[in-house]
């Protein structure tokens, strides 16, 4: 049976060396008016805050829920009580001659807890 070629001194001294890779805190630090890009005011979104108290906004596509959340009870001053986030895709559409492609975003719909509102307009 063959055995493993030997390796020289200085690399086996490196490989002792070597520290184990130590990661920090996962996803980037956004600041709250980096999370909200805008609010999506449209006839399913108002119905949605008359009716069950979820308010539709355009978000950072890089943005987690509870970056989402923090980000509302600070900017509104309101009380969370879930998010909802969905990833849409890019439609296709054309530009004179050629096809090309709208970019992807992200949409988050926050329902608020309680009597707690926001008001768009």
């Amino acid at each position: 049976m063959a055995t493993s070629r030997p390796h020289p001194k200085k690399y086996v001294r490196k490989l002792e060396r070597r520290k184990p890779c130590v990661h920090g805190d996962p996803g980037l630090d956004l600041r709250p008016y980096q999370v909200i890009l805008r609010p999506l005011v449209t006839e399913k979104g108002t119905h949605q805050s008359t009716r069950y108290n979820a308010y539709t906004f355009q978000v950072n596509p890089i943005a987690t829920k509870t970056q989402i959340k923090s980000a509302i009870e600070e900017l509104f001053h309101v009380k969370v009580e879930g998010v909802r986030t969905q990833n849409r895709h890019g439609k296709k559409r054309r530009f004179q001659q050629r096809l090309g492609q709208l970019p992807r975003w992200k949409k988050a719909i926050i329902t608020l807890s309680g009597e707690d509102k926001i008001e768009f307009f």
